[in-house]
């Protein structure tokens, strides 16, 4: 009976008491899983369509959903909540046509200007490189590459004046080509109704499917979930709006071209943190380049200024501090999604991380009580035969 127990102690010391045996164990289960799901796949063919089929609605819908909630819990309070909702409705209706009808044609001329003005930007940056290092060396890099920039940058200014006007113009090619997407939005507006009009119900609805000993654990993960969820999406695109609008204002001020292009580009792309302002700067340096030094100096001055708005102000009073994620951690995860699933897997690195941290935390809490739990029944148990 001591071996017994010493055994048993032991196991409790090197498995359940070390977090890294543990989190060894976990990864060794989750390989075995996915190995003999690799292996027998074709059962799960009609699953996997399944999930491809409504991931995209269910993601776009829980986008929205986090973005307008709060609106109609706020309109609640003075009209009922399906009152609230169809309120709610039609302002985004008329939001979204008062953009197609004023905004969008404007920054398609902006769009079609600024390819139009491909060749004389290229031309330019190649008269200021061969000042900088020398004609000669340049001519021999052409020649050695059999390239001419001017052609490539007409050749490719053409292409993409071609693909804007197709975009634009082209509707019912574009979505005949892209009818899976068209589809998943249209279906967004159904979808998202029910889930505003019904969302609270949900968890609970979750909850009969789990046991009743786990049931207040389960909840309190889906509440932190909800949580960090609700609070990174709203604040990083309220974040990249108020980025977006703060670049508006200062290209303005400083007079580059394409202003209001240049922050719509920067208000998107600044949903991907770290990243995402780095390819925003880029056309914006390569204008500024091309139109005077002196530009490109303000443009560092605007810029520097904004990102410590940003940084000092807007984000930590947005955001504030609840996802809990290191920078060099956010920039290897957008790294690494980016590789596996594109620009997707970008877009949901974080908010994923951060649901896999609350379940993950929260597994490792409850094997710990789980310990807890042992030792003190063993405490008893032994307590028990001595008397």
């Amino acid at each position: 009976m001591e071996t017994l127990q010493t055994w048993s102690g032991r196991f409790k010391r090197f498995f359940l008491d070390n977090k890294f045996v543990l989190f060894l164990l976990v990864l060794l289960l989750i390989g075995l899983n996915i190995l003999v799901f690799t292996k027998t796949s074709f059962i799960f063919t009609p699953i996997i369509v399944l999930l491809k089929t409504i991931s995209l609605p269910i993601i776009l819908t829980g986008i929205v959903f986090y973005l307008l909630n709060p609106v109609v819990d706020f309109l609640e309070r003075r009209i009922r909540r399906i009152y609230s909702i169809l309120l709610l409705y039609l302002l985004v209706i008329g939001l979204i046509t008062i953009t197609i009808v004023s905004i969008i044609p404007f920054l398609k001329e902006q769009i079609m200007s600024l390819i139009d003005n491909i060749p004389r930007y290229v031309d330019v940056v190649e008269n200021q490189t061969k000042q900088l290092i020398g004609s000669n060396f340049v001519n021999q890099a052409q020649q050695t590459m059999n390239i001419n920039i001017s052609d490539l940058a007409t050749k490719v200014s053409d292409q993409a004046a071609t693909i804007v006007n197709s975009t634009f113009t082209g509707v019912g090619n574009f979505i005949g080509a892209l009818t899976e997407i068209i589809i998943s939005i249209v279906t967004v507006p159904f979808i998202l109704f029910y889930l505003l009009k019904d969302g609270r119900k949900l968890p609970v609805y979750i909850l009969k499917f789990v046991p009743t000993r786990l049931k207040e654990q389960t909840y309190t993960v889906l509440s932190e979930m909800n949580h960090r969820l609700s609070s990174y999406i709203r604040g990083q695109i309220i974040v990249s709006f108020c980025i977006g609008f703060l670049l508006f204002i200062g290209y303005l001020i400083i007079g580059l071209d394409y202003a209001s292009l240049l922050a719509v580009i920067a208000a998107c792309t600044s949903i991907v943190p770290y990243l995402g302002p780095t390819i925003a700067i880029t056309p914006a340096i390569i204008i500024a380049i091309v139109t005077s030094p002196l530009m490109l100096l303000k443009l560092v001055i605007v810029w520097t200024i904004v990102q410590l708005i940003e940084g000092k102000l807007i984000s930590p009073q947005i955001m504030g501090k609840n996802l809990h994620i290191h920078p060099i951690t956010i920039i290897f995860l957008l790294l690494t999604a980016g590789k596996l699933f594109g620009v997707v897997g970008i877009i949901l690195a974080i908010p994923g991380y951060a649901v896999a941290k609350v379940i993950t935390t929260h597994l490792f809490d409850w094997f710990k009580m789980q310990s807890h739990l042992y030792d003190e029944e063993k405490k008893e148990n032994t307590s028990g035969h001595k008397v």
